[in-house]
């Protein structure tokens, strides 16, 4: 066992984690990683990086199957799974050796093992339950991440109930699937598995999909996903899964009345839950609140010198998020002028099912709610001549004003690579745009990104292609 002096130690190497070991390398301070398990973390893994793989496949496996409607010809279609698996494994593993890769060219040390705190400036690395290093820092970052939230009675088991690990990973194609929860993971694997060709019924606890979307966004999205073939249950509660030889029932609550469906296997998707435990929180000033890790504005924790980034320190659990907030930590410890807290309004949601949805700031209701009077802008895609020529021309995009001084105060979008395009939208509100300022800039024709400037001049009487 060793013991090694740094300036600064951060564990876990999630996009939060690496991120912040490389801006602190830059900054000149010597840097160590902690790592249980793989670089790049859950993300580049297991979440972000391996499903855009797979929904990439199917993307391609639908037009193939529409070949017809550009002219062309395409017989006797079909998927190999093993090999769409496959494909995702390799891009996440070249991926993580990319980040290791970085970790030599910045001089990062990387310890192997489970990152613990051990008392003032210390860290313990554990493996196999043994101490193998002891490491010193003026500096520690916790971005130890988070796992899948499981519900009590509704555990996975890995076989029939799957987590998002053995969605990313099926040794089998389900004819039937039940997702529970139609956050960004339940509807990107819904999406996924009904695009090659699974009967998918996704099952919600609030009155519409994707809660946390603008309304009106949101049931564009749940129209679209019930012509792909979804059934869509909202307002319901899964109360009882039971399993049988390669099938399990659901129990679902309707109105008070329970409805029972059999499906090949359920997919879990209820949210995350903070990696807290087991870190050495119990040996300092660390507040934790609703399992989540306390910080201020610039990350710190209440115990002097460490600090908490990404999922372990709440919502959203965006791996953006968890990229910034690391930039803005290191930079605040290295004494650089200018660091600016993140603003967590300007943070973009994004997700990748089809069609895409993304979003940024107040929804036109949390607007109003918070007492401004708006303007609203809507553009539908039908009306972009991009959209139409990609024969994707479902879907809006919606902006939101302030009615009194022309802020930008959210945006909100479904239809083709609105993913792609958000940004436009997160740069505006970054530089406190008002709708003056979207309405001198020259869209390039035709792309998509000319619906953005034509939902600002909707929301002012002045669009032109409506």
């Amino acid at each position: 066992m060793a013991d090694h002096a740094f300036d600064v130690v951060v564990i876990g190497s999630g996009p939060g984690g690496y991120v912040a070991a490389i801006r602190a390398a830059q900054l000149g301070m010597k840097t160590a990683v902690v790592e249980a398990n793989h670089l790049g973390g859950i993300c580049l893994n297991w979440g972000c990086i391996p499903t855009k793989a797979l929904l990439r496949s199917a993307e391609v496996y639908h037009l193939m199957n529409h070949a017809n409607d550009f002219g062309l010809s395409a017989t006797g279609v079909s998927f190999d799974l093993k090999k769409i698996v496959d494909r995702s494994r390799a891009v996440s593993k070249q991926l993580s050796g990319g980040i290791g890769h970085l970790m030599k060219k910045n001089k990062i040390t990387v310890f192997e093992g489970w990152g613990k705190l051990a008392g003032k400036g210390k860290v313990t690395v554990e493996k196999d339950s043994k101490v193998i290093d002891t490491l010193s820092a003026k500096h520690i970052i916790l971005a130890t991440g988070a796992r899948a939230r499981v519900l009590p009675g509704l555990e996975p088991d890995g076989k029939l109930v799957w987590t998002y690990r053995e969605a990313l990973v099926p040794d089998v194609m389900p004819k039937s699937l039940l997702v529970v929860g139609s956050g960004a993971i339940g509807i990107e694997f819904a999406s996924f598995f009904r695009t090659l060709g699974a009967d998918v019924t996704v099952a919600e606890v609030m009155d519409r999909v994707m809660p946390v979307e603008d309304e009106e966004i949101s049931a564009i999205a749940r129209k679209s996903f019930e012509k792909q073939g979804m059934k869509i249950m909202t307002g319901v509660k899964v109360t009882k899964l039971e399993k049988g030889k390669d099938n399990v029932t659901a129990h679902i609550e309707v109105g008070g009345k329970v409805e029972k469906i059999t499906v090949d296997r359920v997919i879990m998707a209820v949210g995350i839950v903070a990696n807290i435990e087991n870190i050495g929180l119990e040996n300092t000033k660390v507040k934790t609140e609703r399992g989540q890790i306390v910080t201020d504005e610039y990350l710190r924790t209440a115990e002097p010198g460490v600090y908490a980034i990404g999922d372990v320190a709440g919502a959203p659990w965006l791996a953006h998020k968890a990229s910034h907030e690391g930039v803005v930590c290191v930079e605040k410890i290295a004494g650089e002028k200018d660091v600016h807290p993140i603003k967590r309004e300007n943070i973009p949601g994004c997700t990748y099912c089809h069609p895409h949805v993304a979003s940024v700031g107040l929804t036109e209701a949390k607007a109003k709610e918070a007492g401004y009077t708006v303007k609203v802008g809507k553009f539908p895609f039908i009306g972009n001549g991009k959209a139409i020529a990609l024969g994707d021309a479902d879907g809006l995009v919606k902006t939101v004003f302030d009615a009194k001084t022309g802020e930008l105060l959210g945006a909100h979008m479904v239809g083709p690579e609105v993913t792609e395009l958000i940004h436009a939208f997160v740069v505006g509100k970054t530089m406190e745009a008002t709708e003056l300022d979207f309405m001198h800039t020259i869209f390039p024709h035709p792309t998509l990104s000319e619906a953005i400037h034509e939902s600002v001049l909707a929301a002012y009487g002045k669009v032109i292609h409506i």
